[in-house]
């Protein structure tokens, strides 16, 4: 049975990014270009774990990520704040409003398997 990840940004570029680092790790991807549509498609399957931009246009990170969180059968599903806000306290800020882990943009490719790894509390 295939893993899958969802991939919610609205940068085809970051996407591409992402879609070849889950691929590599051997999930399916699921792609959404903004926020709303993230939601929905979490619902319709399930991944094993979301990849969130923050700043999207239509709904952004933050609410998607609340709106998941808040359906019973999707709250359970690690998800990742992908952004490009790295200052400091910006991790600790996403962590604080639900999300299970930060990843900053540019996106550091030695690290990101790792901290995948982390969240499913699967061997690296």
């Amino acid at each position: 049975m295939s893993r899958k990840a969802l991939i919610v940004d609205d940068i085809e570029k970051n996407r591409r990014l992402l879609r070849m680092l889950m691929e590599y790790s051997g999930f399916e991807v699921i792609e959404a270009e903004e926020g709303q549509t993230g939601v929905m498609l979490a619902k319709e399957h399930k991944p094993d774990i979301i990849l969130m931009d923050i700043q999207m246009p239509v709904m952004d990170g933050v609410a998607a990520m609340k709106a998941i969180r808040a359906d019973p059968e999707l709250s359970a599903i690690p998800i990742i704040a992908v952004t490009s806000y790295a200052m400091q306290g910006d991790m600790e800020h996403f962590l604080n409003q639900g999300f299970d882990s930060y990843i900053s943009k540019p996106i550091n490719t030695k690290d990101f398997h790792n901290r995948i790894a982390s969240v499913l509390k699967t061997p690296e």
